[in-house]
């Protein structure tokens, strides 16, 4: 499937960060700089995780039992179908990343599950993916689905390219739907260290655009923002058991959901 072990990768360096077994070298050096450069990055990692896990279980508590994980990135403990069939065992997941790494262990891992599929395609071909037969056959597009985009688009540039994406998701799902983002921001964090990490990323050839709450926010129109609004993600409904997090900003993770009214 075109796995270069010597090129890092994007999905694998974030596997490295939550303490994975799915990495290689290359990607290892990687994630060792960008920790070196600012030392939240594994804790930033664990909360986004959280923020992850949080969604699933509000679009549950919603009647939403259908799931399409845009750029899932490599699967680890937690992961969306676990949290979801943990509460409905009959909830269903399709996992779509462009990254064969992921999709390879994607796929070895939940071979046996019935009720969820990989799919290798880009987030921003919109048609490839709701046109894959697998996700067809599993994801009924008439029922409200949780669409999720967590941690991925801060690798994609703002384009029409991405624009066009976005809307057509949009337009693609039935009312009562929700969308979920998480995104990297550049708020409370040393704006030098930042621009490092995102020079380590360049190299990767999978550049880090950090947004911020305004611009995060935009990427939700047509959508409905579920309160709070965009907020750091610790602050998005927490758990009542979690601790406050007394500077969420140094967690420089940006979340939020939104709900498809019509």
């Amino acid at each position: 499937m075109g796995i270069d072990p010597n090129k890092p990768s994007a999905a694998r360096i974030y596997d490295a960060f939550l303490g994975g077994t799915h990495n290689f070298a290359a990607d290892r050096v990687v994630a060792t700089r960008a920790v070196e450069l600012v030392p939240d990055i594994p804790e930033i990692a664990r909360a986004n995780r959280a923020f992850l896990r949080r969604a699933v279980r509000f679009a549950l508590s919603r009647g939403i039992d259908q799931f399409l994980d845009l750029g899932s990135g490599i699967p680890t403990e937690g992961n969306v179908h676990e949290i979801a069939q943990a509460i409905d065992p009959g909830a269903r997941t399709a996992y779509v990343d462009v990254d064969p790494t992921a999709v390879l262990y994607a796929r070895d891992m939940l071979a046996a599950d019935p009720n969820t599929v990989v799919i290798q395609a880009d987030l921003q071909e919109p048609g490839t993916v709701l046109a894959a037969p697998a996700l067809r056959d599993l994801i009924d597009l008439s029922r409200p689905v949780a669409v999720l985009m967590i941690a991925v688009l801060h690798f994609a540039p703002d384009s029409p390219r991405l624009t066009a994406a976005l809307r057509d998701y949009r337009a693609a799902v039935a009312p009562g739907s929700l969308l979920a983002i998480s995104h990297t921001t550049g708020s409370g964090a040393d704006p030098a260290a930042l621009e490092r990490i995102a020079d380590l990323y360049n190299r990767t050839g999978t550049p880090l655009v950090l947004r911020d709450r305004a611009q995060v926010a935009g990427l939700f129109e047509g959508w409905e923002l579920v309160e709070p609004g965009v907020v750091f993600c610790p602050q998005w409904h927490p758990d009542p058991e979690d601790p406050p997090e007394a500077d969420p900003a140094r967690l420089l993770m940006l979340g939020g959901a939104g709900l498809a009214r019509h």
